[in-house]
């Protein structure tokens, strides 16, 4: 009888050996992560962003959101596929829609722009060098529109964009009667020095001197207006007051000489044309988006004064989104009867490097280059090189700075438009910091 129960006991077992076996269950996919590599870097340097974890060929939407120091929100997308396995690469893969298309590696951090909640035509630039601006990276399910709610977040990351370095010193200076912050590279020096100057926005811009501070010059970020104890609007200016800021800067001890270079965006790029034309101090200027001729605020040195050309407010045009296009409005510089204006660059001993937007539109740089060009040649010089970029507007900054076609100018307090295209602009961008540098390396040593 136990041998009966223990043969019956047994066909079961013998039946389950013979069974087919269930196939083994899928493997688990990885969760989905995205790596931002540096974390922490330079705002002008690239990053490289991976994701990884997706299906193969899956569809997604990464999105970029900053905050300024006032708590406005920035925000850029663009639509990737995933290749065969599972993973994104920024450096080599494409981008099929949103704020940009093509292989655009920083295309999400040049493209920021404000969140559909706040007031449009801001520019995210920092107000302070101090502190890192800090973008949050996420990957979200699908491809939504930028003007849309994005699908679920599968997976995010930060990443801290920094506008100094470490040991890079920032001294307030007031110094007479010359205002502005002086950043200095770690280090013994002497290191060339350059002075930086923005536009007709006024007040105290820092974030190009400090990174120019990184890279090995003792800059000089020089306010002229708007600041402090200085003129509040641009009426006139004095001449002097620039001499001052150059002389400091080629005696510091920390700076080599004989000379200083300068580097000015538009209003900016027109002194630096004046500096560089009658102060023996200044020996390399970088104009961008300038005018060859003094504009709006009369400029004196002693006895000598250039008269500003004016803009004519019944040539400016407004688009129905109330948008202001000043293209047309400045006086003619090759109007003979505003040859007073004309800055005589041709006396200048030293070299100039002109940096413009072909599709500037506050005012017509590209015009204005070619009349500086043709000015120079006249009088026997080769003094000058020229950047000329196809589809760039007019605020030409350092690299992934967030295009901003049109700005609200702070002087007005309307929207004006700069022109230009986003992704021109970025490369044109990108392509003269490198060059900017090499033409003050090369001229200051």
């Amino acid at each position: 009888m136990w041998r009966a129960t223990a043969a019956a006991a047994a066909a079961p077992v013998r039946a389950l050996c013979r069974a087919p076996l269930l196939p083994p269950p899928p493997p688990r996919r990885r969760a989905v992560s995205v790596a931002v590599s540096p974390a922490a870097g330079l705002a002008d340097e690239r990053v490289e962003t991976r994701v990884a974890g997706l299906g193969p060929g899956q569809p997604v939407t990464l999105r970029a959101v900053a905050a300024d120091e006032r708590g406005c929100l920035f925000q850029s997308c663009a639509h990737y596929r995933a290749d065969g396995r599972g993973e994104l690469h920024l450096g080599t893969d494409a981008s099929h829609g949103g704020d940009y298309t093509g292989v655009e590696p920083m295309g999400l951090f040049w493209s920021l722009a404000p969140a559909g909640m706040e007031r449009p035509y801001q520019r995210l630039l920092p107000r302070s060098t101090g502190t890192p601006m800090k973008v949050e990276m996420l990957v979200h399910q699908g491809h939504s529109r930028p003007d849309a709610m994005p699908g679920p977040v599968m997976a995010k990351a930060e990443v801290e964009r920094w506008f100094t370095a470490p040991g890079v010193r920032r001294i307030r200076l007031k110094e007479g009667g010359v205002r502005g912050s002086l950043f200095l590279p770690p280090g013994d020096g002497p290191f060339p020095g350059v002075i930086d100057m923005y536009g007709d926005e006024g007040g105290l811009i820092e974030f190009r001197s400090s990174l120019l501070a990184t890279h090995g010059f003792a800059a000089l970020s020089l306010p002229y207006f708007d600041f402090e104890d200085l003129p509040k609007v641009m009426k006139e200016f004095k001449l002097e007051y620039f001499e001052d800021a150059a002389r400091f800067l080629q005696r510091h001890p920390k700076v080599k000489g004989p000379g200083v270079g300068v580097i000015g965006t538009g209003k900016g790029a027109e002194l630096a044309l004046s500096m560089i034309t009658f102060l023996p101090e200044v020996v390399a200027a970088v104009c961008i988006s300038g005018c060859s001729s003094n504009t709006v605020a009369d400029l004196h040195y002693g006895e000598m004064t250039l008269p500003g050309l004016r803009f004519d407010m019944d040539k400016v045009s407004v688009s129905d989104a109330g948008v202001f296009d000043t293209f047309e409005a400045l006086d003619d510089p090759m109007n003979p009867a505003n040859s007073p204006c004309t800055i005589p660059i041709e006396k200048a001993e030293g070299h100039f490097l002109l940096v413009v937007g072909e599709d500037d539109r506050m005012w017509k740089s590209s015009l204005y280059a070619e009349l500086a060009i043709g000015r120079l040649r006249q009088h026997g010089k080769e003094n000058f090189e020229l950047l000329s970029y196809p589809g760039a507007g007019h605020r030409i900054d350092p690299p992934s700075t967030p295009f901003c076609q049109v700005a609200v100018d702070r002087v007005l307090g309307v929207p004006v438009l700069g022109g230009g295209e986003s992704k021109a602009h970025a490369h044109a961008q990108e392509h003269s910091w490198g060059k900017i540098q090499e033409f003050l390396h090369l001229h200051l040593g």
